[in-house]
């Protein structure tokens, strides 16, 4: 049995927008430039659960969120996630359609997976892990062992799908057999029959 594990943000969804950050800043009277800087420099913490929703959106401004902020700026960042890759998407139905065995595995945080679940497309999956809900992120290799874990599989019998380099060499580390996602047809002629 062979598990195909696909990374949510740049293989089954579109990259967050420049656009959709600015617009995230503009919300909460943020300087774009320095907001983007921010919500990546503090994201693998709150990927991990290591600072709250308002913790992190507080990092990010540089300066305490309100309630009302951070509720808006969450559902921002939650719809500026949610645009599928069409042609991924659609090899996704595929192997459910046909009952392989298919799983996901994104860093993101408890409030962006939870809103990622309500997706069409993410609910069909049956096995959907979060690093927010695991304390863990890519690309270290405990959470490539806790994925194992959690679908009874030995290592060698996933196929782990990302577009970051990264995460590939640590999927890789791990022993799962990694792809690094460039576009669905590469994908499609890649994975196993």
């Amino acid at each position: 049995m062979t598990w195909i594990v696909f990374d949510y943000g740049g293989v089954l969804s579109l990259p967050q927008s420049a656009d959709d950050a600015d617009a995230m800043a503009r919300a909460v009277g943020a300087e774009p430039g320095a907001f983007r800087r921010g919500y990546w420099e503090h994201r693998l913490a709150f990927d991990r659960a290591d600072l709250s929703p308002h913790a992190y959106w507080s990092a990010v401004l540089g300066r305490t969120a309100t309630p009302a902020e951070v509720a808006r700026l969450v559902a921002m960042d939650v719809s500026s996630w949610a645009n599928p890759d069409r042609g991924t998407v659609a090899l996704l139905g595929e192997l459910l359609d046909a009952g392989r065995d298919v799983a996901l595995l994104s860093n993101a945080p408890v409030c962006v997976g939870d809103g990622l679940d309500q997706l069409p497309w993410i609910a069909a999956i049956g096995h959907r892990y979060y690093s927010g809900r695991m304390g863990l992120v890519k690309p270290d290799k405990e959470i490539y062992d806790a994925l194992a874990r959690g679908l009874g599989a030995d290592p060698s019998d996933i196929v782990f799908v990302d577009d970051r380099e990264e995460n590939v060499e640590g999927a890789e580390r791990a022993g799962l057999r990694a792809v690094h996602f460039t576009d669905a047809a590469a994908l499609r002629a890649s994975l196993p029959g």
